[in-house]
């Protein structure tokens, strides 16, 4: 189970462009294992930060160039959109302008496409969408004809229909690029909204699941890897994990939030017990922190509560000074948001040995570490980038310059969490067996391998201790009881 640690972070937000970034990762960063370059498309810095690609198969010039990612060494993730491209996409133009006599007619999805009959609002209204609104947007072909196109994101972002073979197509242009590009494990993303289906809310349905397993096939013929991002209910990335080669752990980040909020580590046993193995390990990424992961959905019971879920949300709003609550979107239909808009480490009330203590779990639990950016950096909501864009996730993606950055990558929390880095990519117990026990509200995490074992002490009482690690191997045993003493790892 041993297995280095990627990084996520926006080539524009951290280094300025790619040759930078790498340069990063290739000095001070060096202890991570390679990078998720977040959308370096063209462009980078559209109406959602790069996932609206006007060209997918282009790396944005003002970043770099594909010589600049081949350049990068290790794992190298990057995304494949595969619900929506952009509306100023050459696809999208060409077929406005032509109509049926475009190459592209076909690839986009139309209301016609889905409801040749057409509907009820009761069948309309049954769609689930992260957003307020229908996801509908009227768009008006250069000869006059009026089209509705749907929009699940932003009215900017034109909806594929992932069953046409203009859209096949496109996928494999797309997927032949980044593969030629160095990438080494494709991210599908928003592909639990790809397939519409009347008469369910298409979200994660047994059709979306079919369209996994084929678009993976796709990627995996093209000789990558295969990541999936879902936000859904828990037992989906139980049904996702065998079909791919990654999926999200997105319940681990509210159930630590749970266990802080409670003093009581229990739900995250349960979890340790259920959750898939090949999973990419994450607290916080580019979007919000998912609470809805862990939650009850279409009459299944989650992992915590409606009421457990919205203590999380309250006790985020505490820390944050209510700007969580501002910045976080409640969608059509319901009754809390699905995601926190706030930094991870805000979240938790800037308490840095909380935060320590859960990227020391992250680091214990089986599958592939990632840390964002942000949460490296320990990084704070950036309010005033909120207030200038109006966008509630942009409370986590800050602009770091080099002086920021090489202050804040000396602080006690960001050396800790590189110490966690080189702990989990070479100690020996990671190659073994893992356990998990909880004693009132202790959770123990343990790996042991032949001669070798690593045990983390996670306390969650209010006025618990720092994280306790104990290593055990030909080296004699070492104990890790302080951010600085696991900042100091360092393994011969």
């Amino acid at each position: 189970m041993r297995s280095g640690t990627t990084l996520l972070a926006y080539a524009d937000r951290l280094g300025g462009d790619i040759p930078r970034l790498r340069a990063l990762i290739g000095a001070p960063l060096r202890d991570f294992a390679g990078v998720h370059l977040l959308p370096f498309f063209t462009p980078f810095d559209g109406d959602d930060a790069g996932f609206d690609p006007v060209d997918h198969s282009a790396v944005d010039p003002r970043l770099g160039t594909w010589d600049d990612v081949r350049a990068i060494e290790g794992e190298v993730m990057a995304d494949l959109i595969v619900n929506h491209v952009s509306a100023y996409s050459a696809e999208f133009v060409d077929w406005l302008a032509h109509g049926s006599r475009s190459a592209h007619d076909g690839m986009f999805l139309t209301f016609d496409t889905v409801f040749p009959n057409g509907a009820t609002a009761a069948e309309i209204t049954a769609f689930y969408r992260p957003r307020p609104g229908l996801p509908f947007t009227a768009y008006r072909g250069l000869d006059g004809s009026r089209h509705l196109v749907w929009t699940t994101f932003m009215p900017s972002q034109v909806d594929l229909d992932i069953a046409h073979p203009a859209a096949h197509a496109y996928f494999d242009r797309v997927l032949a690029a980044l593969r030629d590009g160095g990438v080494t494990t494709v991210r599908l993303d928003a592909v639990g909204y790809a397939v519409k289906t009347p008469g369910t809310d298409s979200f994660m349905t047994e059709h979306t699941l079919a369209f996994v397993a084929e678009i993976a096939a796709r990627v995996r013929a093209a000789g990558m890897r295969v990541l999936v991002e879902v936000h859904a209910h828990y037992t989906q990335q139980l049904a996702i994990a065998p079909l791919v080669d990654l999926v999200y752990d997105f319940a681990l980040a509210p159930l630590l939030l749970h266990g802080f909020v409670t003093g009581d580590p229990s739900r995250l046993d349960h979890w340790m017990g259920i959750r898939p193995d090949n999973a990419l390990v994450v607290l916080d990424t580019h979007d919000g922190i998912g609470i809805i992961d862990a939650g009850p959905s279409g009459g299944l019971p989650g992992l915590i509560d409606e009421s457990e879920m919205a203590a999380i949300f309250a006790s985020a709003a505490i820390a944050t000074g209510g700007h969580s609550t501002i910045a976080s979107v409640v969608p059509t239909w319901a009754s809390m948001p699905h995601q926190i808009n706030a930094t991870f480490f805000s979240a938790m009330g800037q308490d840095a040995r909380r935060y320590v203590t859960a990227r020391a779990v992250q680091f214990f639990v089986p599958g592939e570490p990632q840390v964002y950016y942000v949460g490296l950096l320990a990084g704070v909501d950036d309010v005033e980038l909120f207030a200038r864009t109006g966008q509630g996730r942009d409370v986590n993606r800050h602009v770091y310059d080099d002086t920021e950055f090489a202050a804040a990558l000396e602080g006690e929390v960001a050396q800790a969490i590189l110490g966690l880095v080189r702990l989990r990519s070479s100690h020996p117990a990671f190659d073994g067996d893992f356990a998990h026990t909880v004693v009132g509200g202790s959770l123990t995490l343990r790996w042991t391998a032949a001669g070798a074992s690593a045990t983390l002490t996670a306390d969650f009482s209010e006025s618990g201790a720092a994280p306790v690690i104990t290593l055990v191997d030909g080296e004699g045993t070492t104990v890790l009881d302080t951010p600085a003493a696991i900042a100091a790892f360092r393994r011969q």
